[in-house]
């Protein structure tokens, strides 16, 4: 068992999510060995007009299994290597599998037909 740092936003609230990297259509979570070098990634996050991130520790065991279970892929940093952030951000950020079933359920709601949107209309403006 090793500690690693990682990049958490609105760390210890019920919306906390945890830093990813896209590559493609695959999420990886970034394990730094060194809290400096995962410190000063989060300020080349936070020059890129991110929300400020909190750097924790964890057991990298802990995010392995947490990236098994989320179907993400994981890198290592090692301490004194430079990481540096993509220069192209996702534009909708996402905190977790609730938001996920969300998108799916608004993904689908779109492909509705024009006569179903039209009665729903109907009855949200009989509720007014």
């Amino acid at each position: 068992m090793s500690k690693v740092y990682v990049l958490l936003f609105n760390a210890r609230t019920d919306n906390e999510g945890i830093h990813t990297v896209q590559m493609g259509d695959r999420n990886k979570i970034l394990m730094f060995e060194s809290e400096d070098d995962a410190t000063r990634y989060a300020l080349l996050l936070e020059a890129q007009d991110f929300p400020t991130p909190t750097v924790e520790p964890f057991d990298s065991e802990e995010i392995e299994e947490f990236c098994k279970q989320a179907d993400y892929d994981w890198q290592v940093i090692a301490a004194g290597e430079l990481a540096i952030p993509p220069e192209q951000n996702v534009e909708e950020i996402t905190w977790g599998e609730e938001e996920m079933s969300q998108k799916e359920t608004q993904t689908s709601d779109s492909q509705m037909s024009s006569e179903e949107l039209e009665q729903i209309r109907r009855k949200l403006e009989g509720l007014l």
